[in-house]
């Protein structure tokens, strides 16, 4: 019963984000594109357009001038940052290693964290696309490093005289601990060691659901931002579950209300609520005086919005 818990605790958390309603790419908007500086975050690179959370989908997110990359991170039995929303081969998005469909039944039994970094390249997570998103350009792919992908961007950025930030997301639940991925003390301590001599501290942002992470984060690395994740309740219920007000609110946009962003706003605290997909929904939320958005469309935000990310050096 133990395991049944933590099986369907894990579920639940790694799945809250992919309940939103997807839109079709490309639709017009009817304002006229804004000045406003905004913080355009492409979800999991741009995972409307791409197979989430790959090479490709990040540089379409690049291509399309996103300010900022969201990514989610898993960790490898051999102690490697992968990148990864679920701690587990996805069956609706991946091939097992010998290009089979994984069964519904065994879907989470595929433990990233039980596999070395070497056999996650056997699993193709890019060919059978995704039903949620249409418009995905199907290809054969991997999971990549998340040192892959920070490469790949620094040398973009470089090639284009342009600066982009990171959103780096730290998946994790208490019951999953040294099951589907380390303790917060070992995969905070990774990550900061991974990204430290790669990227300027002031490009980088780290959220979690798992506020424990941000507050192990909070006492021992407090030089780098934190944005604290919410699917559920208030801004107010919600802060108070921490020690510390972090520079960042990240509610589903479904919870946001005017008292929310009255109390945020007089903290000082910016929001950026996630995953904003449908124009209309986009509009809604920069008239409430919101400072960014996580999409998986970032090419439609791009139709009205001036992201503040990818300036000119």
């Amino acid at each position: 019963m133990k395991f049944l818990g933590i099986i369907l605790g894990l579920v639940l958390l790694f799945s809250c984000s992919n309940k939103k309603k997807s839109m079709q790419s490309g639709v017009k908007a009817e304002m006229t594109k804004d000045t406003l500086c905004f913080d355009v975050q492409g979800h999991r690179g741009a995972r409307g357009l791409a197979p989430e959370n790959t090479l490709p989908a990040f540089k379409k997110a690049l291509e399309i001038g996103v300010s900022t990359l969201e990514l989610d991170l898993a960790v490898t039995k051999d102690g490697k940052l992968l990148v990864s929303h679920e701690p587990w081969f996805n069956r609706h998005i991946c091939l097992d290693s010998l290009g089979n469909v994984i069964p519904e039944e065994d879907s989470i039994r595929y433990n990233i964290y039980e596999h070395t970094y070497a056999e996650t390249q056997k699993y193709d997570c890019g060919s059978i696309g995704n039903p949620q998103f249409p418009h995905q350009e199907k290809q054969k792919l991997t999971k990549p490093l998340l040192k892959e992908v920070i490469e790949m961007t620094e040398a973009y950025c470089q090639e284009n005289d342009v600066e982009v930030s990171y959103n780096f997301e730290i998946k994790s639940l208490p019951h999953g601990d040294n099951l589907y991925h380390p303790e917060p003390k070992v995969f905070c301590d990774l990550l900061i060691e991974e990204v430290k001599d790669l990227i300027p501290i002031d490009r980088i942002v780290i959220q979690s659901f798992d506020y424990r992470q941000l507050e192990y984060l909070h006492a021992h690395y407090p030089e780098y931002k934190l944005a604290a994740l919410a699917y559920k309740g208030q801004a107010e219920s919600n802060l108070s579950r921490l020690s510390f007000v972090p520079a960042i609110y990240s509610p589903d946009f479904n919870l946001l209300t005017e008292e929310d962003i009255h109390l945020l706003k007089e903290k000082n605290i910016t929001i950026i609520p996630w995953t904003v997909n449908q124009i209309e929904d986009m509009k809604k939320l920069v008239s409430l005086g919101v400072d960014g958005i996580i999409t998986d469309y970032p090419d439609s935000a791009m139709l009205f919005l001036t992201p503040c990310g990818q300036l000119r050096r």
